[in-house]
């Protein structure tokens, strides 16, 4: 780990890559996850007073409801939209003029935003959620890219992990800047929603600084001046690009001639087959792992542990501060203790404490003291979520898939991310409404299910190139075929003697 830490400080122009990248990047995703919380009854007197002086109608709850819902999953489907152009972009574009571009949109956003109060318009709230929408789609998928193809080989797990670093803070901000005390007031709530054009126009003036992807210029550019530079600028000048770039050639040989595949390409090719099922299995379980659930209860477990009802908004805050200061040090373990350990360890004891939650939230009304159990579960559940899937499962299409594979296998993962994260927000208040805690035995489900998964079938990938990393599935996946068939051909072969055996 030291050592890691100690070549990262050696390339300054890395570290700056690293933030300028994150801060218009997914710090934007996280940031909307959670800054609706604070400001959603300004939102909705907003709603209300404009259909009064428009229409003369004062809405109905239902109808209130049904507007604010919108109003909410109106951002997946701009994210979504984000998402299927984010890889042709990437490809055309560049990663960095993608990521250039992709801020005029969230700036617009926020312009928007700063004026629907004055406007008396929902509509411009709408309007603003898709253009978010929109920037985080586009920049969950080209940020990891991008800041993935900066990094040596030996960092960039490290450099991976900063992707979900970055969510966090986003999520940690939105809940920080929506108490009362700094911008969650009735006059300052259209300035909270408009952050994202601060973080926008960050990265706008700053990213030219930076060079270009050397992988992109490489491998998709054939640009090997361009790539040494690139690399140069990024590590140093005493790092010597040489082997890397070697690296980088290898792939290049390997796919010459080969084009940048389509997404139906991803489905048909038997070779990433089970890279395909590794991206499907912890994008889904990203979403269905039950976060979003242990957010919600954790309001309700603070205050029957004897919270003020005031101050709940301050120990929420202290869940997100855990899930912040757990990804920063993944970022600063993972390098030594390799991403598979992380990720299945994680989903196992994730499982481990969904369990307990829901054993200890049903005694809750038996035993005085159970609240305080139920509490440290809730911090263990999140410190095992950042310390592992959280910070592993972004970069990881990055990581498996060569260069020909990247675009697709980033639609397929955040295509899967924004889809879970409109049906969790759909889905989700209904599931409670009818199993209230025991909704947590179906996340159970599919964190413990993840776990065994990643055990048997995901190889390690640390300190390993992508060709290495292709090899080691093929090798995983053709041994336990092999010794299947061997098990087949053993059952044969005695069914065959028992015949024999039968006949004489």
């Amino acid at each position: 780990m030291t050592g890691a830490l100690r070549e990262l400080a050696r390339s300054p122009v890395l570290v700056a890559a690293i933030f300028i990248a994150g801060i218009g990047g997914t710090f934007q995703y996280g940031f909307h996850i959670s800054v609706l919380n604070s400001p959603s009854l300004f939102i909705k007197e907003l709603v209300n007073s404009t259909c009064q002086q428009r229409y003369g109608h004062s809405l109905e709850p239902w109808e209130l409801s049904l507007i604010w819902s919108f109003i909410v999953s109106i951002y997946c489907m701009g994210g979504l939209a984000g998402t299927l152009y984010a890889g042709h972009l990437a490809g055309a574009y560049g990663r960095k003029t993608t990521l250039l571009l992709n801020n005029v949109v969230a700036i617009c956003g926020a312009v928007l935003m700063l004026f629907s109060k004055t406007a008396l318009s929902f509509e411009m709230i709408m309007v603003a959620r898709v253009l978010y929408g929109i920037n985080a789609g586009v920049s969950l998928t080209v940020h990891t890219m991008y800041i993935l193809e900066c990094a040596p080989r030996r960092l960039r797990g490290m450099v991976g992990v900063s992707v979900a670093s970055f969510v966090s803070m986003g999520k940690f901000f939105g809940q920080l800047l929506g108490i009362s005390e700094v911008l969650g007031t009735e006059e300052r709530w259209i300035w909270l929603l408009a952050f994202s054009g601060v973080a926008g126009l960050l990265q706008l003036v700053t990213l030219p600084f930076l060079p270009e992807s050397p992988r992109y210029l490489l491998l998709e550019k054939a640009d090997k001046h361009g790539c040494e530079m690139a690399l140069r600028r990024l590590w140093g000048a005493r790092k010597d690009p040489g082997p890397e770039m070697e690296e980088m050639l290898a792939e290049y040989a390997s796919l010459k001639g080969v084009k940048i595949h389509r997404l139906m390409d991803l489905f048909v090719d038997h070779n990433v087959r089970w890279q395909l099922i590794t991206v499907i299995v912890t994008f889904v379980t990203l979403q269905l792992c039950g976060i979003n659930a242990v957010y919600l209860y954790s309001f309700d477990v603070f205050q029957a542990a004897g919270i003020a009802k005031e101050n709940l908004r301050y120990a929420a805050l202290g869940t997100g501060l855990c899930e912040v200061s757990t990804s920063i040090a993944c970022v600063l373990i993972i390098e030594s203790t390799g991403k598979r350990l992380l990720l299945f360890r994680g989903y196992l004891c994730m499982a481990a404490s969904l369990a307990l939650l829901t054993l200890t939230l049903y005694l809750q009304d038996f035993v005085s003291w159970m609240p305080y159990c139920s509490m440290v579960l809730i911090f263990t559940y999140i410190f095992f979520f950042s310390s592992g899937p959280a910070g592993v499962t972004a970069p990881l299409p990055g990581e498996i898939f060569t260069q020909s594979y990247k675009p697709p296998a980033f639609m397929v993962a955040c295509i899967l991310n924004w889809t879970g994260l409109f049906l969790v927000g759909m889905l989700f208040p209904l599931i409670v409404e009818h199993l209230d805690y025991f909704c947590f035995l179906i996340f159970f489900v599919f964190c413990f299910f993840s776990g065994v998964f990643v055990w048997f079938h995901v190889p390690e990938t640390k300190n390993k190139t992508v060709l290495e990393i292709t090899e080691d599935f093929k090798r995983m996946h053709q041994k336990s075929r092999h010794s299947l068939q061997s098990k087949l051909s053993s059952i044969h072969t005695n069914n065959t003697q028992s015949t024999i055996s039968t006949k004489l």
